[in-house]
């Protein structure tokens, strides 16, 4: 499979959700008070939306993101990725889905300051257990898919703030996830900058690649074929 053609599943399952949600709640304990950011979440999301979540701060729009990245377990309720049931999974199981299915990226790039754009990008194959050849085919396709071929040998602080997301974007592309899960990822860049991580993200999901995108910034939600809101724990739809 080459970049340009992302993990998609089989053309016999083009209804089948990649997420589904029932009745999904978390609950935990923060200094002596209860604290509930999901309350019965239902939701699906099928394979090659692009899907934006808005709503205030504290609306539990980090602790959905986490969910549905298998960093983290619902206190009740059912959330599938597939066929895998990421609430009741073991722990390798949730790690194998993290490794191989799941790419993210975040406000901040997380990169390594004192590796270059192609040794950051191979961090993310670590995982997968593959050949060095394969992982160093992986690496330069998934900078050249992002437009980095000639930075390859830069580290962050040679960069800008938009190559280094790209950067970022072609560590979680180059494994070849199902779903892309970004929170905030245009939040440190300015406005032209934005666009262009805007119009890469447009492109991934055009090939084929399911995007799920928390943010604050409109112009990044009028992207979005689904617009979802969520506030006090609940969801619902504004795609309208």
């Amino acid at each position: 499979m080459t970049m340009t053609e992302p993990h998609i599943d089989a053309p016999n399952e083009p209804t089948t959700p990649l997420y589904r949600l029932a009745d999904v709640s978390k609950t935990y304990t923060q200094k002596k008070r209860v604290v509930k950011p999901l309350v019965g979440v239902d939701l699906e999301i099928a394979r090659g939306d692009f899907v934006t979540i808005q709503g205030p701060t504290g609306g539990g729009k980090s602790t959905l993101l986490q969910l549905l990245g298998a960093l983290d377990r619902p206190t009740s309720g059912r959330l599938t990725l597939g066929d895998t049931d990421l609430a009741a999974a073991s722990n390798a199981a949730l790690g194998s889905a993290r490794a191989r299915e799941i790419g993210f990226v975040f406000q901040g790039f997380n990169l390594i300051p004192t590796l270059t754009a192609s040794e950051n990008v191979d961090m993310g194959l670590e995982p997968l257990g593959l050949a060095d050849a394969e992982r160093r085919a992986r690496v330069a396709e998934a900078l050249a898919h992002v437009g980095l071929a000639d930075r390859a040998d830069h580290r962050p602080g040679e960069l800008s703030g938009g190559q280094q997301q790209r950067v970022a974007i072609a560590r979680a592309i180059a494994k070849r996830p199902r779903v892309l899960l970004a929170d905030e990822p245009t939040g440190n860049l300015d406005e032209s900058m934005r666009d262009e991580i805007l119009d890469l993200l447009q492109a991934l999901n055009d090939g084929g690649l399911t995007l799920i995108v928390v943010t604050h910034d409109s112009a990044v939600a009028r992207r979005a074929s689904r617009r979802l809101r969520l506030e006090k724990g609940t969801i619902r739809d504004i795609t309208r």
